[in-house]
């Protein structure tokens, strides 16, 4: 079982909703970086989203793009990231998922760049322009590396087409929640009520759900929609690169805990938490 399977099992079992916080590394520098990713791990983040800043970043909405490109601007380059990486991990309970585009595990050859990234102790990958039809030159190796590469289902796929994804699709699927690019809306779509219940007829694997959702009330609501994870991005970038470092960093670890307060279940025999797993 790898370290992403694990974690949805224990939720699972404790009828919990993981929370997926999205940050960009390098925003404002890896220091930063390295210091958020350890206080998301004890406000209640279950897995975090880490993004490789990338010059073309098609999927990112305006608040990740103006991060990633602050990130290059600085200097932040992709074996920098990994050891910082490789720093933090050790001191972390979270997963780290990686979201890379699929340039760059081209340009570094496909077996190199998982070995890169599996010794730095990464769980998982979200590769937003990787085609179903291209995944299996990813997806099997990583496989047998332990690394599991998560894909996406958006809002506009067809029933065959999601029963493909499902099938192929590794620690989790991301249902995105809207058409276009991330970024934070005034609301989710109610589609993704109806989609949440057209895959589950597909699979028993968890579903998490991105794109757009930028406050607690949204993100119980998607929860109470059924899916098992949250997953937010731009609201996550946007505090942590208001202010000081030090403003940013308290920022997310308040948001933080008020998402995984709104996504947890009121039912006082499914919130039953190791006393090993709780967060000071």
């Amino acid at each position: 079982m790898t370290a992403i399977s694990d974690c949805f099992e224990r939720l699972r079992h404790n009828r919990d909703c993981a929370l997926i916080p999205f940050i960009t590394a390098g925003d404002p520098d890896l220091q930063t970086t390295a210091a958020a990713l350890q206080i998301l791990d004890r406000s209640g983040a279950d897995i975090i989203e880490l993004g490789v800043p990338y010059s073309d970043p098609l999927a990112d909405g305006p608040v990740i793009q103006a991060a990633a490109t602050r990130a290059l601007q600085r200097g932040t380059k992709f074996e920098q990231v990994l050891e910082m990486v490789q720093a933090t991990t050790p001191k972390m309970r979270s997963p780290i998922v990686l979201f890379t585009y699929y340039n760059p595990i081209l340009h570094r050859g496909i077996e190199k760049f998982l070995q890169q990234i599996a010794a730095a102790g990464v769980a998982g990958l979200v590769v937003p322009d990787l085609p179903l039809e291209e995944a299996a030159g990813l997806l099997e190796p990583a496989s047998a590396m332990g690394i599991d590469v998560t894909l996406f289902i958006a809002p506009t796929s067809s029933d065959e087409r999601i029963q493909a994804i499902a099938r192929s699709s590794q620690g989790f699927i991301y249902l995105v929640s809207l058409t276009g690019v991330t970024g934070m809306r005034s609301q989710v779509q109610t589609r993704v009520s109806d989609l949440l219940k057209q895959i589950r007829v597909t699979t028993d694997k968890p579903i998490g759900v991105g794109f757009g959702i930028s406050d607690p009330e949204q993100g119980r609501q998607v929860r109470e929609w059924g899916a098992d994870a949250v997953i937010v991005g731009s609201a996550f970038v946007k505090r942590l690169a208001e202010g000081t470092p030090e403003q940013g960093l308290n920022a997310i670890a308040e948001f933080c805990q008020s998402l995984k307060a709104a996504i947890k279940t009121t039912n006082s025999t499914n919130t039953h938490v190791d006393e090993s797993e709780k967060v000071d």
